[in-house]
């Protein structure tokens, strides 16, 4: 769990930790070790350029993420608007794609995860890649998105039964989050991460941006390049909309300070 001195900030109404990549695998692994079976999992979801329009659009998107327990900047955006604003500064974006490897590789402890997403072919060839090319990331299981959501108990049963230590869930916003809200108290993991399309990335199907457009805030524009069928019209639409709602909620939002 985060200590009593874990700093957070309000951006555009979403409580973001102030955390940096070491402090996402430290927060994790205390969870891990501190969990007893029945304990209620912890929650970790990502904000970015498109996490903040889409929660200002929609109360209950907004709602599940402040429902979780930790919220990272997954955007480098989202670290550029701390700095806009009165409060803490979020030191480092924590992207998922980059928490997923920074477990196995920031520290020894050895992890079992659950893979839950994407087409079978992508979450097999994720856990295929992950598990031989870390000693310490094993897997528990791993299963497609595409099930039958009426088939949700099944699935839960199946994860409960692996004794993962970390749920990795990939439907992509906001499915993800709803269906970790709806089915938390049904699973039995200490931890679960969403993760968007974080499983392409480790297979190569999703290429990263290179660091310096990364360093720079500018993977929403290689993204959006390399994929322009399916994110040319979503980041030009959300991007100004999650400015003006950094702003909005600055100027004329209540002040929050953690």
């Amino acid at each position: 769990m985060p200590t009593d001195s874990q700093q957070f900030t309000y951006i555009a109404g979403i409580k973001i930790a102030c955390i940096n990549r070491l402090g996402m695998v430290s927060v994790i692994l205390d969870r891990v070790k501190s969990y007893s079976r029945g304990d209620s999992p912890f929650v970790i979801f990502d904000a970015n350029g498109h996490a903040i329009s889409l929660a200002n659009s929609s109360t209950t998107f907004m709602h599940s993420l402040n429902q979780a327990d930790l919220v990272h900047a997954d955007g480098q955006s989202v670290v550029r608007f701390s700095q806009w604003i009165d409060g803490h500064e979020i030191p480092e974006r924590t992207a998922t794609t980059d928490t997923i490897t920074d477990l196995p590789e920031l520290s020894e402890h050895s992890l079992r995860h659950f893979l839950l997403g994407g087409s079978e072919e992508t979450v097999s060839n994720c856990a295929q890649i992950l598990n031989s090319t870390y000693h310490n990331f094993h897997i528990a299981g791993a299963l497609h998105g595409y099930f039958d959501k009426s088939k949700s108990d099944e699935v839960i049963a199946h994860i409960n039964a692996s004794n993962a230590d970390v749920l990795w869930v990939g439907f992509g916003k906001p499915i993800e989050q709803y269906w970790i809200m709806e089915n938390k108290s049904k699973l039995r993991v200490p931890v679960i991460i969403s993760c968007g399309g974080c499983f392409n990335y480790v297979t190569g199907d999703y290429k990263r941006a290179p660091l310096w457009m990364q360093n720079r805030g500018l993977e929403w524009a290689h993204r959006m390049l390399t994929e322009p069928k399916k994110l040319f019209w979503r980041y030009l639409t959300t991007n100004p909309h999650a400015v003006y709602c950094v702003l909005k909620h600055k100027f004329f939002g209540k002040k929050k300070y953690d």
